[in-house]
């Protein structure tokens, strides 16, 4: 460890944060190394290794041979303070070595609100934050994950993005930046054959056009670039990679766990997730290869506690032989195993009985909004029925407690709608009072509510977010009308819900303001630690940009929109279907009922999906 390191250690919180040797972490002789890689968490380390997908990235990378794949994470404000007081750089778990010695850093990007984070982590590592400002063939940086499938706000800072699922596409531009490395290649030359890769975009090979009105008009591909980037997918989602032999984090994290993803994609349609949309088609493991992987992964870490992990994981087909099998092994070693991701209309008492033999967790479902007909705007395609019943199941069977989600906002939501939320929880109190096996303990039952944010590749792409006003006006008449003393409610601050609905939605102009908002100490926004909304107007006014035209803007039918060159799987035909289906108040059918054409089937081979 360097001994600049050692000393600033005890002045922060959590040092374990920052000096690595995890079991299980990959160690290789530098020496034997053509390519260097710094597999980049914007947010602190004990988000970061709870993150299923950097932990799957990092096992396919280190299988390369002669590329190593080190670990980065950003530090927390106190420990970026040390640093910067004592000129040390951000380095890499591993080796210690700083990130400017690496061929490559890639950012890992869940969350938008992560944006201005990765400028503060290159700054400290002393690399510039713009592509331009970066003319070498190396350190190449570049980002993938759900925030890139609308890169235009970060686009002038990453030389590319990795569109969809990176365990193939990775290793193929880590290959082709080694033999670019090897022969000499300018960046130039490197950056235009990486657009041919499957899902690279290369940011600097499309010129946006906007109106005098400020409205984006076209997005122009440059020197040959694709018209369209499609999105890399693992087809042959069964023998993916998946690691057994995972790190083992020396501090604690936020799941502390072996996480088992019992398929990618969601056969439900829900028209405001953006998730359910960009991950499809429908792809899963088979109960053998899941039962397997558990018992291999519980065993090398040692963890005593399993979760399966999807979309929504009580719509695995073989959810209740998974189950038989995962809680033979765990039950007699005193293992915790838990099922999260339930749905109201499919709950079964009998898994979760089962599931929760060796310890009791708490029940969590997700209504989003307080009536049949905003439901059926949404296409959540769950009844209030559906609801109360397993409510009752649940209540019987000894629980005496449930959370409950749901969104405000959303597209035409009315008063009635909100206040239909109370009304609904009432009924899961009454429930409680009718059906509960145990009263003594009380009802305990927790409401949250966060704003519709529009996202990109969704039905509602096209949709304003209410104002912040109206967000608080809508969250104040509903905690009005919530008065049962068992019912404790939470909601999303206005201010984060419109910053996110900025960056989801943005073009390439949002990238001056993402940099004035770092420079003026803004980064680890995930956090109210981080996050200040009057650096954000502050921003826009000195940028000449409104935050309402990006976040409570309608975008028209024929509009072009920034994200419009990226091929997330979903046809824009479906998506503006499925828009003017809501409008309707119309069900579509879930993918096991019917096929919808959403064009994503046409990813696989055999043309169809197997939800």
């Amino acid at each position: 460890m360097d001994k600049e390191l050692e000393k600033i250690l005890p002045l922060v919180q959590k040092p374990a944060r920052y000096t690595g040797g995890e079991y299980g972490q990959t160690m290789k002789n530098k020496a034997e190394v053509e390519l260097r890689m710094a597999l980049c968490f914007p947010d602190v380390y004990e988000i970061g290794m709870s993150n299923l997908g950097l932990r799957i990235l990092y096992e396919c990378i280190n299988r390369m041979d002669g590329v190593w794949c080190e670990r980065c994470f950003a530090p927390w404000f106190d420990m970026d303070e040390q640093m910067r007081a004592h000129g040390l750089p951000l380095t890499a778990l591993e080796s210690g070595d700083p990130l400017s010695e690496f061929d490559a850093l890639g950012f890992s990007m869940g969350y938008e609100m992560a944006d201005t984070t990765v400028l503060e982590m290159l700054d400290l590592a002393g690399i510039p934050i713009r592509s331009a400002e970066r003319p070498n063939l190396t350190p190449l940086v570049f980002a993938g994950g759900s925030a890139c499938c609308n890169g235009e706000p970060m686009a002038e800072f990453f030389d590319l993005m990795v569109i969809g699922e990176g365990e193939d596409a990775d290793c193929e531009l880590l290959e082709l930046l080694r033999k670019a490395k090897r022969e000499g290649w300018t960046k130039a030359a490197f950056l235009k054959a990486a657009s041919a890769i499957r899902g690279v975009y290369v940011p600097s090979l499309y010129e946006p056009v906007y109106n005098e009105d400020g409205i984006q008009t076209d997005l122009v591909p440059l020197d040959g670039a694709p018209e369209t980037v499609t999105k890399a997918i693992m087809e042959d989602f069964e023998h993916s990679v998946f690691p057994t032999n995972q790190i083992v984090p020396s501090t604690e994290v936020v799941h502390d766990r072996v996480t088992l993803e019992l398929f990618r994609g969601c056969i439900r349609g829900c028209r405001f997730c953006q998730a359910g949309q960009i991950y499809r088609p429908v792809r899963a493991r088979s109960v053998e290869t899941l039962v397997q992987q558990g018992k291999e992964a519980l065993e090398y870490t040692g963890y005593q506690e399993l979760t399966l992990s999807s979309l929504s994981s009580s719509d695995y087909k073989g959810l209740s032989q998974l189950c038989d099998g995962l809680i033979d092994y765990c039950e007699p070693r005193g293992i915790g195993f838990s099922l999260p991701s339930l749905r109201a209309d499919n709950f079964s008492m009998e898994i979760m009985e089962r599931v929760q033999k060796v310890r009791k967790s708490g029940l969590t479902f997700a209504p989003e909004a307080g009536t049949q007909r905003l439901r059926d705007v949404i296409n959540k395609n769950v009844t209030e029925e559906d609801l109360l019943h397993s409510c009752a199941v649940a209540f019987s069977g000894g629980w005496n407690g449930v959370k409950l989600y749901f969104m405000l906002g959303l597209p035409t939501e009315t008063d009635e709608d909100v206040i239909g939320i109370s009304e609904l929880v009432d009924k899961v109190v009454h429930c409680w009072r009718e059906n509960a096996s145990n009263k003594a303990r009380g009802c305990r039952i927790t409401v949250s509510t966060s704003c519709f944010v529009p996202k990109p590749h969704t039905a509602f792409q096209w949709e304003p977010q209410v104002s912040r006003e109206e967000y608080m006006r809508r969250v104040k008449l509903l905690r009005d009308t919530m008065k049962a003393r068992s019912v404790t409610y939470n909601w999303h601050d206005d201010e984060t819900s419109h910053t996110e609905a900025v960056l989801s939605r943005g073009d390439r102009r949002v990238g001056a303001l993402l940099e004035s908002i770092w420079r003026q100490g803004g980064y680890l926004e995930s956090w109210s630690e981080g996050f200040r909304y009057e650096r954000w107007t502050k921003a826009a006014e000195e940028c000449g940009l409104s935050l309402d035209f990006y976040a409570n803007r309608r975008r028209e039918e024929d509009e072009f929109l920034p994200w419009q060159r990226l091929n997330m799987g979903v046809t824009q035909a479906f998506l503006l279907r499925e828009k003017h289906q809501a409008e309707k108040g119309v069900l579509s059918p879930d993918c096991r009922h019917a096929c919808s054409s959403c064009g994503a089937a046409r990813f696989l081979k055999e043309g169809k999906c197997n939800g």
